[in-house]
């Protein structure tokens, strides 16, 4: 699901997003100040030792180490993938009352991992983790109430899940609250609360918040103008694979704003923004206006990296 889309009312896309890792901040058994040995193992990737070790604490009734196994079986790490066992040993930490198991099995609920989707008992278990405290839960819910399909449409009530969310420090819940601010969606418009909250996102690394604030840079909006980092992160964010980015570097190199002008570099991106779908006639017609030995080596240039990433894939 797409947080922008959704905020803008341009409809829905793809599926909920899992944010952060659900058992990335697990590193000691619950009550206890010792190591972890499994999640240590795991977080090392040594996966079949967390298997091990994981499977002896849930024989007595450990609900961390029973979260840790429906990770290792949701994404075949250590184990042969097997999303029923996965479901299984989810609820069972669930039933314990771990807000991280509530949250994975509400998002396989949603999804239909493990049995026939249920998005009604999934919204369920997804509030129950935020209120736990869980933000990547915090902040699905809050896309489930911009969505309006499990409950009635609520901006105001998804910038608050988002607001605990980004205090929490997710990404993705920055770049949403972000852009509700920019907007004036659910919350006051507010375009200074917006840079910042979008800057927290793109130092984060999330890529569309890193595109959303190179162009707040780059117009002065809601924070001090500054073309030469804009275009800095706009580069960053291009070699990432973003063709909005790629599209907006291409026409900074075209006309020398940000950075020295670079008509071949220019080419070569726009040609590589346009096999992402992001066309621009402009360019096009800049292109068509250069030397030929020009033209040439864009294209040289655009046609090396689509091939790599071509092998890459």
């Amino acid at each position: 699901m797409n947080a922008r889309q959704l905020i803008l009312g341009l409809g829905v896309i793809g599926a909920l997003g899992l944010g952060a890792h659900p058992l990335a901040a697990q590193t000691a058994r619950p009550n206890s100040h010792a190591p972890d040995i499994a999640y240590g193992a795991f977080q090392r990737g040594f996966y079949m030792t967390a298997f091990t070790e994981a499977s002896k604490r849930a024989e007595q009734n450990d609900f961390k180490a029973m979260t840790l196994l429906g990770e290792l079986y949701a994404n075949g790490l250590g184990v042969a993938r097997d999303d029923q066992k996965a479901a299984e040993w989810y609820k069972r930490a669930a039933d314990h009352g771990d807000r991280e198991a509530m949250f994975a099995l509400g998002m396989f609920y949603m999804d239909g991992r493990g049995g026939a989707a249920n998005r009604d008992q999934g919204a369920k278990l997804l509030a129950s983790a935020a209120k736990l405290g869980n933000s990547s839960a915090a902040y699905n819910l809050g896309l489930l109430y911009l969505e309006g399909q499990q409950f009635p449409q609520d901006f105001t009530r998804a910038g608050e899940l988002f607001r605990a969310a980004a205090r929490a420090g997710n990404p993705d819940a920055q770049y949403a609250l972000a852009t509700m601010y920019k907007e004036g969606r659910g919350v006051s418009k507010d375009p200074r609360e917006a840079a910042r909250l979008m800057g927290q996102a793109a130092l984060a690394e999330n890529l569309d918040a890193i595109v959303e604030y190179a162009i707040m840079l780059f117009n002065g909006e809601g924070i001090t103008k500054d073309e030469k980092t804009a275009a800095a992160l706009l580069e960053k964010a291009a070699h990432r694979g973003s063709p909005i980015a790629q599209n907006r570097l291409a026409n900074l190199l075209a006309v020398g704003r940000g950075l020295p002008a670079n008509p071949t570099e220019a080419i070569k991106w726009h040609i590589i923004a346009k096999s992402g779908g992001a066309a621009d006639p402009a360019l096009d017609d800049f292109m068509a206006r250069q030397k030929p030995d020009v033209r040439s080596a864009g294209e040289a240039a655009a046609e090396h990296w689509l091939a790599t990433l071509a092998r890459q894939g």
